[in-house]
């Protein structure tokens, strides 16, 4: 098989009649009490009462008062905290930074290019921008940009700005086409983790070694990958922003790939599994439409039966390990070549992943094609034609077409 997101008064305690008026200067009347005497102010009275303990009414207000003034002061520290640390381009949204912060007037001049990172708040690409002489103030720009809907289409990337702009002209020229200077890397599905390097240090002009000293451990892998990027750098077209590290860039390929699974629905601990049939799926098939059948093929293979005995005898997995391209037929020889990725020699799925499989071949491996087949060939390498069978017999015919297809056209198999 081959590779192919109040009303009471505040003056008083009267009983609501207006007082008789007194001559102008008079002294204030005093009413006399049975008893005699003055009759007390309120502040006498206040002197001379026993003091009364709370009531249990007064004391829940207190304790009411003291939960609100405790929880008000975790919401505070919780926005400050929050403000803190999703980045200071909240604060913009609220309209109070702009005209503290400057601006410049018109469209700028000269040229200069600045990188947005991915995740980059509006506050953050106003920084950049600031730094680089573009604007004014990131204040400014921040406020412009929590105004403007579309400034949710700015993309990670590298742009092509003018200097002393205004926050608003910076804005819309980040929006125009042909700002965004490009520079997308694409992948292609099915290649080895060794052809990816080789690629994305063409395309971006990154050495091939740091590709090579990146520390998997530092990409942020699912536990299932056991240290081993195989498999898990998503194949897709990506536009780094210039500069980016070797290793920022595989993670971005990494993250992108758990974005992927998520989106499937494949679960945690099917991960490896579903990636490793998945690589032999994308190496194997000719043609997508043969991905769920193929993958059914893996999983019939690996159950006891006489006809494989659990031997997937996948060509792909040889050429995996031993790390060569160019043919679609194994020789005798290699079948025998000592790895534990042979798939000749070793029951069962390969230890991981034999590629980066695309979405396509992920899903195929997810949900195979219910159905008998134990074996298929591509008669037709030049239109992916592939035929299946159940038995070796009808193997062996179907292997007969290939045979006839490759004397037919020298050179191409």
């Amino acid at each position: 098989m081959n590779d192919s997101g109040l009303t009471d008064s505040i003056f008083g305690d009267g009983d609501g009649r207006s007082p008789q008026a007194r001559p102008e200067g008079s002294p204030p009347e005093r009413v006399a009490l049975p008893g005699g005497g003055p009759r007390p102010t309120r502040s006498s009275r206040r002197r001379t009462e026993p003091s009364r303990p709370p009531t249990s009414e007064a004391v829940k207000r207190r304790r009411g008062c003291a939960v609100m003034l405790v929880a008000l002061v975790v919401v505070l520290a919780g926005i400050g905290l929050a403000l803190r640390h999703l980045g200071d381009g909240l604060l913009p949204s609220f309209g109070t930074q702009k005209a503290a912060g400057g601006d410049y007037s018109g469209s700028g001049s000269g040229s200069i290019e600045v990188i947005v990172n991915s995740g980059d708040s509006g506050y953050a690409i106003g920084r950049t921008l600031e730094k680089a002489g573009v604007i004014k103030s990131a204040d400014t720009f921040a406020a412009v940009a929590a105004s403007n809907p579309d400034f949710a289409k700015i993309q990670p990337g590298t742009y092509k700005m003018r200097q002393q702009m205004s926050a608003s002209s910076a804005l819309s020229l980040m929006l125009e086409p042909g700002t965004k200077l490009a520079g997308g890397v694409t992948i292609p599905e099915g290649l080895w983790k060794n052809e990816i390097f080789a690629i994305l240090a063409k395309k971006t002009g990154t050495p091939l070694a740091d590709y090579k000293k990146v520390q998997p451990a530092t990409l942020g892998l699912p536990s299932a990958a056991g240290g081993n990027m195989e498999g898990y750098l998503f194949p897709s077209t990506y536009d780094f922003p210039k500069g980016m590290s070797a290793q920022n860039q595989l993670k971005t390929m990494v993250a992108e790939g758990a974005k992927q699974r998520k989106a499937l629905g494949i679960p945690d601990g099917d991960v490896k599994k579903v990636l490793t049939i998945a690589s032999i799926v994308q190496a194997e098939s000719g043609a997508s439409t043969d991905e769920p059948r193929i993958a059914q093929v893996v999983v019939n293979r690996m159950k006891p039966n006489p006809e494989t005995n659990g031997f997937l005898q996948m060509d792909s997995t040889i050429h995996y390990a031993e790390q060569k391209r160019g043919t679609l037929q194994v020789t005798t020889q290699e079948t025998k070549f000592p790895s534990i990725y042979n798939t000749y020699l070793h029951p069962g799925l390969p230890p991981g992943p034999i590629n980066n499989p695309g979405v396509s071949a992920m899903k195929a491996a997810l949900k195979p094609t219910p159905g008998p087949w134990l074996y298929f060939v591509t008669v037709n390498p030049q239109t992916g034609e592939t035929l299946f069978a159940t038995n070796l017999a009808d193997q062996q015919k179907n292997t007969a077409k290939y045979t006839a297809w490759c004397q037919s056209h020298p050179g191409k198999c």
